[in-house]
């Protein structure tokens, strides 16, 4: 099928309201529009420079943990939660319920995550794993009574006081068992000779279309994105998240959708994903080339800590995994005694490499600031 004669699928009647039930996507796109080829190509080009560069960087797995973080902070504010990534590295569970949830909240996504990645390493990319995934994001906070890890059996609708009025209403809950079988058929389908991107492109509409789960279908259809891309080897590591560039786009990204369903016009929607790619590849590189410069003035500079010097690495490393520590952290990473690690956060504090950012006597916290702020813009 061409991408220009899509047709995106048809309304179906319900009880006073109708649903949309998408066309099934499990065959051959191809496409006439050479903004398409050009944007495929340049996504194609930044993806693998971020890789190519991610294979250079030495222990290139203790910062992916705060690209994660970043991910799970940003894709859960688009979904109303108001945590920020300092609270989100916060250990303990906040006081306020609201703010309870919204750590809860974040802090599932990083579990879900993790455990996704893990789970790509002897699953293919299923609904199953799919399921895995949502029941781990939704174990605990406002989305735990809401069926994790299953798909739902009643109607659901997004926007509006009520189904009625809804900005756009999912396909029933009937139609679900199909189209699922059609999409997970699409994202292993080797035979179709569809380029990657432009799968994920199709697949991710398909999904937030779809909204199998009565909650967490964006942050699902989000993460969907770069669990495709470590499955099919196009990055070796979960270094590319796109919720950034979501929000940044919001109202875009949620007119591109509607459009590709009430027009059929897939076209806008696939030239706006690969922007997106395009964008977040960019910057995720140069992301990559201000910590190694980080990491390499640092070092330097525990250079000179003398006998300190074995425990100021330990610390180093641990920042770039959990840029905030306190007193107790340090003494849990580096096995010194409270006096000790004390000593050492004064060295790291007089040497610009750890400020404080708590107003308190007891439990003080202190954040590696210049790591930290990459991942706040």
């Amino acid at each position: 099928m061409k991408i220009e004669d899509f047709n995106s699928g048809t309304w179906e009647q319900g009880y006073k309201y109708k649903y949309f039930v998408p066309a099934f996507i499990n065959h051959p796109f191809s496409w006439e529009d050479d903004a398409i080829s050009a944007l495929l190509e340049k996504a194609s080009l930044k993806l693998g420079e971020l890789n190519s560069f991610s294979r250079f960087v030495p222990d290139i797995d203790i910062f992916i943990s705060m690209h994660v973080l970043k991910e799970a902070v940003v894709s859960s504010r688009i979904e109303g939660t108001r945590t920020n990534i300092e609270e989100a590295l916060e250990e303990e569970l906040p006081s306020e319920p609201e703010k309870r949830d919204d750590w809860l909240e974040v802090n599932n996504y990083v579990k879900a995550i993790n455990s996704a990645i893990e789970e790509l390493k002897t699953l293919p990319l299923s609904c199953r794993l799919i399921r895995d995934t949502h029941r781990i994001l939704l174990s605990s906070g406002r989305g735990e009574r809401k069926t994790p890890g299953e798909f739902r059996i009643s109607q659901n609708w997004i926007g509006g006081a009520s189904i009625v009025d809804a900005v756009f209403v999912p396909p029933a809950a009937d139609k679900l068992s199909d189209l699922l079988s059609d999409f997970e058929k699409f994202l292993n389908n080797e035979e179709i000779n569809v380029p990657n991107l432009i799968k994920i492109a199709i697949a991710h509409y398909q999904f937030e279309t779809i909204h199998p789960f009565l909650d967490g279908n964006g942050r699902i259809g989000r993460l969907l994105i770069t669990l495709f891309l470590v499955s099919k080897g196009i990055l070796d590591k979960p270094l590319l998240y796109l919720s950034a560039f979501f929000e940044k786009n919001r109202s875009l990204y949620y007119d591109k959708l509607t459009i590709t369903r009430e027009k059929n016009d897939l076209n806008q929607w696939i030239k706006f994903f690969l922007v997106g790619i395009i964008e977040t590849a960019e910057e995720g590189t140069a992301t990559l080339e201000k910590i190694m410069q980080i990491k390499a003035k640092a070092e330097n500079k525990i250079l000179s800590f003398g006998r300190r010097a074995e425990s100021a690495h330990k610390l180093l490393e641990a920042l770039f995994s959990k840029p905030m520590v306190s007193i107790k952290g340090v003494q849990a990473i580096t096995n010194l005694s409270p006096k000790a690690a004390g000593e050492l956060v004064n060295l790291f504090v007089d040497n610009g490499l750890l400020q404080e950012v708590s107003n308190q006597q007891r439990n003080r916290a202190f954040a590696f600031t210049e790591y930290l702020d990459l991942f706040i813009k």
